[in-house]
């Protein structure tokens, strides 16, 4: 499978996984489980968006990017965490980069400059 053919293989998981998400956020049924999909600048966001019991929804979930040909997960709100449901779906854990985890970042950072 060549680059282009696998970054849309990767577009379609992600965007399944993150549909699958936002129809189970909605809890309490005020708040609406979101997927923002931006193929074209491959970004994608996992969105709370409504009204909750503390005041107004408006938070990221998760944020999700295609870089260099792997799937960065630069922010992830969901307790057992995205990277699995992207595994599950069929993206080798090797492309997946967990940039808001320090420890992995600096780890990415030494093997670069190896």
């Amino acid at each position: 499978m060549d680059q282009v053919e696998r970054l849309n293989r990767y577009r379609r998981i992600i965007e399944r996984v993150l549909d699958t998400h936002a129809k189970m956020l909605g809890i309490p049924e005020t708040v609406e489980g979101m997927a923002v999909c931006d193929p074209a600048r491959d970004q994608y966001l996992l969105m709370d968006v409504g009204w909750a019991p503390y005041g107004r929804a408006h938070d990221v979930v998760v944020h999700l990017r295609l870089k260099d040909g792997k799937v960065w997960v630069e922010w992830d709100g969901i307790e057992y965490g995205i990277a699995q449901d992207l595994i599950e779906a069929g993206i080798p854990q090797e492309d997946i980069v967990m940039a808001f985890d320090r420890s992995a970042l600096e780890l990415l950072t030494e093997l670069v400059a190896a």
